[in-house]
């Protein structure tokens, strides 16, 4: 398989069943990379960053962010289209019927079970993303000593931000652009 045609094919496959939004594409995304080798792990964290700064939906932007890196500007445009392809086709089809059965139990049921899949995908995207972030695995593997399995940085950045945004509410935009910079000077 092509690359391209195999990066249709993968964001087809996870805009199809990612259910719940772009946190909800991160399982299937951990899973591209590993199956692909086009990026790892911590090239996640860095999309789940930049997509979260940049404007626009964070699976087209993360979608678009793995195209543009894996196979330039044909990736960048195939990426975020087939992501997003799925769920032009199913909205198609179910407008023409929805109306019709909208009132069926068997329809409700569907959506009320789909709540707890999409819920699922975004904890463990939440928690996929904190074991990056606020975890050190690899230098844990290597000494077995439990003080440098923590990333104390990140977890100190974090409840800092958490106690400030407790207190006051701030605009995410000033939130992003503190951390960017925290980060930078603390070079995490």
């Amino acid at each position: 398989m092509t690359g391209l045609i195999r990066l249709a094919y993968e964001f087809f496959k996870t805009g199809l069943f990612a259910i719940g939004g772009g946190l909800a594409t991160l399982p299937f995304l951990y899973e591209m990379g590993a199956a692909t080798g086009w990026f790892n792990a911590q090239d996640v964290a860095d999309m789940i960053a930049i997509s979260e700064s940049t404007p626009g939906p964070m699976g087209v932007n993360m979608a678009t962010y793995v195209g543009f890196t894996s196979f330039g500007l044909p990736g960048a445009i195939i990426g975020p289209l087939f992501l997003a392809l799925p769920s032009v086709i199913i909205i198609i089809l179910i407008s023409k019927i929805l109306n019709k059965f909208k009132e069926s139990q068997l329809v409700q049921d569907i959506f009320y079970g789909l709540r707890p899949a999409s819920t699922g995908l975004i904890i463990a995207a939440g928690l996929g993303v904190a074991k990056i972030a606020l975890l050190c695995l690899d230098q844990f593997e290597v000494t077995k000593n439990i003080a440098d399995l923590f990333n104390y940085k990140a977890i100190i950045l974090a409840v800092v931000i958490y106690l400030v945004l407790k207190k006051k509410d701030f605009h995410p935009i000033l939130v992003v652009i503190a951390s960017a910079i925290i980060g930078i000077i603390f070079q995490f």
